[in-house]
């Protein structure tokens, strides 16, 4: 009998190993799947026109004549809308990871945390028409009268507002993983609270809150919707947050909507933008990993 039941319980233990390894096997293939079909497209692409040109041209205008594919502008127009987003999101969601973290009973962290989860789960298409049709005219009224009506300042707002529950639900995890064994040393030391969330947890929980502002930062480099709909659809080498701009993924949706024919150079760039945008991201999720592997402190 006992025999019988060991039997079972092997069985019973490969299937699910099998099952769990299929599900990876998928998630891999998808990902190869992804990258092949970014780099055959891509190829079509860069036949015709050289790297160094696409890389470092500062005029974009693949669809109009004189045609040139210079992507600078769509990534300065992407750079400029990430920045905006982590200026507003980084120290919003470090503060709120501090209050949740250090200052919040748990009676107040019970209602906090689900409002921070419900602003996650918000589509980015009502992100952007609140951009559009709030944080826009606000503006206007309030502090820049000359802005555009489709404008980097906006559109960057609201994505920092979309990112802050990511950074402030992983920071503060990081620092809810400190030991109270430091923070009752340092208050035996004679610390105040804010000494202790600022020189004891903040800096013991580095490497999190780090990988954190990183894997923000790229929830915010390949955001689509928003960006498509307050950003405008203008790529132009600019810094002023206040005119219009297009960012990649931007000009990868307006494109896709159009009517450029199938396997057309044109039609190529769709897959030469994705390919560096795919190329930035993985960058940035490596870096988050490197400094979660380098300085992370298990305790």
């Amino acid at each position: 009998m006992q025999d019988r039941y060991k039997n079972r319980s092997k069985i019973g233990g490969k299937i699910v190993k099998w099952i769990f390894f299929s599900c990876a096997l998928v998630s891999i293939l998808t990902t190869t799947g992804i990258i092949f079909s970014l780099l055959l497209q891509a190829w079509g692409f860069f036949s015709e026109v050289s790297v160094f040109e696409f890389l470092s041209g500062t005029r974009w205008t693949p669809i109009l004549k004189p045609r040139s594919y210079g992507v600078l502008p769509l990534v300065s127009g992407t750079l400029l809308v990430t920045v905006i987003a982590a200026l507003v999101a980084l120290p919003i969601g470090l503060a709120t990871a501090i209050f949740l973290s250090e200052y919040a009973a748990d009676k107040i962290r019970r209602i906090v945390k689900p409002i921070l989860e419900i602003l996650a789960g918000v589509p980015t298409v009502v992100y952007g028409y609140f951009a559009l049709t709030f944080i826009t005219p606000t503006l206007q009224d309030w502090l820049f009268p000359d802005m555009l009506v489709f404008n980097a300042m906006s559109a960057g707002i609201v994505m920092g507002l979309m990112i802050v529950p990511m950074v402030s639900s992983l920071s503060e995890d990081a620092m809810i993983s400190v030991p109270k064994s430091l923070r009752e040393g340092a208050y035996a030391l004679g610390a105040t609270r804010v000494e202790v969330a600022v020189k004891i947890v903040v800096p013991a929980a580095l490497s999190g809150i780090v990988a954190s502002f990183i894997l923000g930062i790229s929830r915010a480099i390949g955001e689509t919707m928003l960006v498509t709909i307050a950003a405008g659809a203008t790529p132009k080498m600019t810094f002023n947050p206040l005119e219009s701009i297009q960012t990649m993924t931007a000009y990868i949706v307006q494109l896709s909507l159009g009517e450029t024919p199938h396997g057309s150079l044109e039609y190529n760039t769709i897959f030469a933008v994705g390919l560096l945008l795919f190329a930035i991201t993985l960058v940035m999720n490596i870096l988050g990993q490197f400094v979660v592997t380098k300085w992370g402190v298990r305790y």
